[in-house]
């Protein structure tokens, strides 16, 4: 016999049935409903400090773990707070179900002056381009989340909202079954494009983020079709130390040769956005050769008749691929030997600082190998966002670019870490961009997650102040005083430790903190002061 329950129940029942394991979210009057299901589910409660770092503890746990999170935020200011960190998911392509109250039906679109009333908050939300439900009865549920459903699969990911007003929140339904039928796409058909792989001599490979899932495959097809592979910021730890990998960005001139050597270019899962090909703002075009291009997003068209493209997620198109070209011949070992001196002039390209830095962070992943580096725009992630390879697929994610949102890698870490993944999480923040979530290590503390915050101070918005020198400008502005990070720690209840900005005493720290195995989060604070 079905029994009746809320609206705001049966959507927590309804999460817990596709799978959703974790939400984050701060409660308030407008969501009430909502918590009176997920208390008695099954589905773990994270409460951060600002809705903002809701949306970026969801952004980490999804990176970290494959698996999309909930968001849970009320109406009004909740939403607006949570809308920076969905622009950033929305500039990474990742997926987030964001749920959010409204006020009553009735008092929409008035302007009464209701509580945490917006003029049109749907509007607000779809000016951004994500997909948006709004749930107007109790009757109208489970086809917002059909739908949400079947976007999910099929589009672009992205963040999707889910709002229900106060009085739909409380109505009475039937807890039926949960059925989503999903709408079978058809996979296009790989044969163009593996013909033209088998007639191309000289192949390249541009892996983006949506290439994660396809990780064993794409390094297959690298290694069948003798392909350097190159690795844009969110592709990183793709082919982890293989002789095909060149983790470097297409911005530096030595990867952009490359690129125009090869009479093929296969693009997987990229934007082939000007963060990722011209991040000095230079004007520069891609350049790409005839390509293959792969991507889930209908939208991208291809550039010229020549070029194939077929849609659809990377895991479900390159296996077949991988499996049916030709293999090259070893003696025609070109991508090897072009990846090698790819890698080596991309280090070349950098100054010597720059490189100083990359070292760092080369030594921070020898030190804490399979582990989970999660960075904000900091000076040592700008550089080794520039050449870096990581070991691991999903191990390396940060902020500095797209979007750009400061303030990103503290929740995110803890989003990473909340996956339980079961490796090392170490978060590399400068003194700046911590300070716009600081209030969230305590959410670390009060969860017992093992996460390394490193904090690189230099005290400073270093790279905003050199671009301002740059331009002949006063330098304002860009010197907010840090707090003292020996007692915020201590207020914390976290662990603390002081380091010179080195390789080996950040390791050393980073080691020894991990083998204290204290069952809690620790702050290395890096003395990067000029």
């Amino acid at each position: 016999m079905q029994s009746n329950i809320t609206v705001g129940q049966y959507l927590i029942r309804c999460l817990e049935r596709l799978g959703v394991e974790v939400v984050f979210g701060i409660p308030g009057v407008h969501t009430i409903e909502l918590y009176r299901g997920l208390a008695a589910s099954s589905i773990c409660h994270i409460t951060p400090r600002h809705e903002q770092s809701a949306g970026f503890m969801a952004d980490g746990y999804y990176r970290a773990s494959g698996k999309i999170a909930a968001a849970f935020v009320i109406s009004g200011p909740g939403l607006t707070n949570c809308l920076t960190a969905m622009a950033q998911a929305r500039a990474d392509s990742i997926p987030m179900l964001v749920v959010s109250g409204v006020n009553e039906t009735e008092t929409l679109g008035k302007g009464h002056g209701h509580l945490h009333e917006l003029p049109n908050q749907q509007a607000l939300i779809e000016t951004m381009g994500i997909v948006s439900e709004h749930v107007g009865s109790a009757s109208e549920l489970l086809p917002a989340l059909q739908r949400i459903k079947l976007a999910f699969a099929t589009q672009r990911p992205a963040p999707i909202h889910l709002q229900i007003p106060l009085d739909v929140m409380v109505q009475t339904c039937a807890d039926v079954p949960l059925r989503l039928p999903l709408k079978k796409i058809k996979a296009p058909s790989v044969n163009e494009a593996i013909k033209a792989i088998d007639a191309a001599q000289r192949i390249v490979i541009i892996a983006g983020g949506g290439s994660i899932a396809a990780a064993h495959d794409v390094q297959v097809l690298a290694e069948r079709c003798d392909a350097p592979a190159v690795l844009t910021i969110n592709a990183r730890g793709l082919l982890a130390d293989h002789d095909l990998s060149i983790p470097a960005s297409p911005s530096l001139s030595c990867v952009r040769d490359l690129i125009r050597e090869a009479d093929l270019a296969i693009v997987v899962g990229s934007e082939l956005g000007p963060t990722d090909f011209d991040i000095y703002n230079q004007g520069l075009v891609v350049g790409l050769p005839r390509t293959v291009r792969i991507d889930i997003d209908t939208a991208k068209v291809a550039q010229s008749d020549d070029d194939i493209y077929l849609y659809g997620p990377a895991e479900q198109l390159i296996p077949k691929m991988a499996l049916d070209v030709a293999q090259r011949r070893p003696s025609a070992a070109w991508g090897a030997s072009k990846a090698r001196e790819v890698r080596m002039a991309a280090r070349q390209c950098l100054p010597l600082a720059y490189l100083g830095l990359v070292e760092i962070v080369e030594a921070i992943r020898d030190a804490l190998p399979n582990s989970i580096i999660v960075g904000d725009s900091t000076q040592a992630i700008y550089a080794a966002n520039m050449v870096y390879g990581h070991d691991s697929p999903r191990g390396w994610f940060n902020c500095s670019v797209g979007y750009g949102a400061l303030g990103y890698a503290i929740p995110a870490a803890i989003g990473a870490a909340i996956a339980k993944s079961k490796r090392p999480v170490i978060c590399v923040v400068g003194d700046g961009g911590a300070q716009f979530s600081l209030a969230e290590l305590k959410v670390a503390v009060e969860e017992k997650l093992p996460v390394l915050f490193l904090v690189w101070n230099n005290a400073a918005y270093q790279e905003i102040a050199t671009a301002m020198q740059e331009a002949d400008v006063e330098v304002l502005g860009c010197h907010p005083a840090p707090p003292d990070f020996y007692h915020l720690a201590q207020a914390m209840g976290l662990s603390y430790r002081c380091v010179k900005a080195q390789a080996d005493p950040i390791c050393v720290a980073l080691t020894g903190c991990a083998a204290a195995k204290q069952g809690g989060p620790h702050l290395i604070e890096v003395n990067a002061k000029l």
